[in-house]
């Protein structure tokens, strides 16, 4: 049985540090029907890139699964170890981005050394901007015009990547897409009335898009499964001598400066999610007053910097890059947090319980054989939605015409030749079409930035 709480307190944990730990079981309820949904769900899109991370870092099915496996475990402590209120994940637009600067390197040691150093970086970058709270200063200072640039690259990127593959599983990939965005965005369907049904599709909207993508992939024979029994057995060993800083040495000083405008760029995105972040549990504060949310910005950037270290300090790095929330799911969670006490007794229930179960189903061969097939879709339609969220995130961000024009050649320069060039061709658009004075539109962002520390 969980924990009790004060009315209107912040839910008790046991503190180390900034941090809070909290107990699945002791402090933190279970909610079965959460369980087996959101395990199923996080386990595919997180194991989505298992082909990529195969490609780039030229490694075994086995090995990439069990660098996902520990990505899984890191994303589930951000809840129970860490007790920040996020519901974690990914700083998915950064992954096109990252795509297309892996690309350009070769794949194996070279790739690995690469993210190594881009995971090192962002740590000391997240650890930085927390222990001196110029988080939100920095933010202020990046240029709106710049932000959305670089939040429109993440959208070109996406969407450029997605249409290469779409002739490799054309059915199944337009039929994902198609019931996933109408799911999520389309205004008829949300003109309809909240029905139960309704309500349940719309909230599992990624998983009913690749169930009914699954069923065309059978009919058209661009999806196949061939189920097998047993467990899977990590090869720990040979992943630590593959992937490990501890095995491969530590990357040049070289690297290191190579990779340092794309974790600058991770770090504006990283900070517009924390932003996102605030504004949603803001609305989700005002209406349970039975518990006081605990946003930190503080805490969610040590967080964010010891989630990314240890991932290359105990195994290596991933594609992904960890990031302070999964924008989708917790939305979805922060909706029925707003149903009451029964329905989730504390924020911390809603991510525990749809991401907990993931790394148990990582080990059972039945469940891997009958979403690897799924990978490709999985990862698509997370890559499409962001492209999708980037792009109307960025549009909006659109002041007139000469901030329209300088965005799409932001995001296009970012896209096509990496996040150097993206941000140096921004800071050079800044000056000569905006100049150096021009701030009017960053006042009027000013008190959507207010400081959540």
């Amino acid at each position: 049985m969980a924990k009790k709480r004060e009315y209107g307190a912040i839910h008790p944990g046991i503190k180390w540090g900034p941090f809070t730990m909290r107990i699945p079981g002791v402090h933190i309820g279970w909610t079965p029907s959460q369980l087996f949904q959101g395990g199923l769900l996080l386990l595919a899109t997180s194991g989505s890139v298992t082909p990529l991370v195969m490609q780039y870092f030229d490694v075994s099915f086995e090995v990439a699964w069990t660098l996902g496996l520990i990505f899984l475990f890191f994303v589930v402590a951000q809840t129970i170890f860490f007790g920040d209120v996020y519901a974690a994940g990914a700083i998915t637009p950064a992954l096109p981005i990252t795509l297309a600067f892996v690309g350009t390197l070769t794949p194996g040691v070279e790739v690995i050394h690469a993210l190594t150093a881009l995971y090192l970086m962002c740590a000391l970058i997240f650890l930085f901007f927390g222990a001196t709270g110029l988080g939100l200063k920095f933010n202020q200072l990046v240029p709106n015009v710049l932000k959305a640039g670089i939040i429109m690259g993440g959208a070109v990127a996406a969407f450029r990547t997605e249409l290469d593959r779409l002739p490799t599983m054309p059915f199944t990939l337009v039929t994902a897409w198609a019931i996933t965005l109408f799911l999520l965005y389309s205004l008829p369907f949300k003109q309809l009335s909240s029905t139960k049904l309704k309500i349940f599709v719309a909230g599992n909207a990624m998983l009913v898009g690749l169930v009914f993508a699954t069923g065309v992939g059978l009919l058209t024979g661009e999806l196949s499964f061939s189920l097998t029994w047993g467990f899977f057995i990590p090869p720990i060993a040979e992943t630590f001598s593959t992937l490990s800083i501890w095995s491969i040495g530590v990357p040049s000083w070289g690297v290191f400066l190579s990779v340092l405008p794309l974790a600058i760029l991770i770090y504006i995105l990283a900070f517009s999610d924390l932003l996102i972040g605030d504004t949603l549990m803001k609305g989700a504060d005002q209406i349970r007053k039975d518990e006081k949310i605990d946003v930190n910005a503080t805490r969610s950037h040590y967080a964010l910097a010891a989630r990314n270290f240890l991932q290359v300090i105990t195994v290596g790095p991933m594609l992904w890059m960890h990031g302070p929330i999964w924008v989708g799911v917790q939305v979805f969670i922060i909706e029925r947090y707003k149903q009451g006490r029964k329905i989730m007794d504390t924020i911390f229930a809603g991510p525990m319980n749809f991401y907990i179960l993931a790394i148990p189903l990582g080990f059972l061969l039945p469940v891997i054989s009958i979403i690897t097939p799924l990978f490709p879709v999985a990862l698509s339609v997370a890559l499409l939605l962001t492209g999708f969220a980037c792009a109307y995130v960025a549009m909006s961000m659109v002041e007139d015409q000469t901030t329209g024009g300088m965005i799409l050649i932001i995001g296009m320069v970012t896209a096509f030749l990496g996040a150097a060039w993206g941000l140096g061709v921004g800071l050079v658009l800044y000056i000569l079409l905006i100049g150096l004075t021009g701030k009017k539109e960053e006042k009027r962002k000013m008190e959507a930035d207010k400081e959540i520390s």
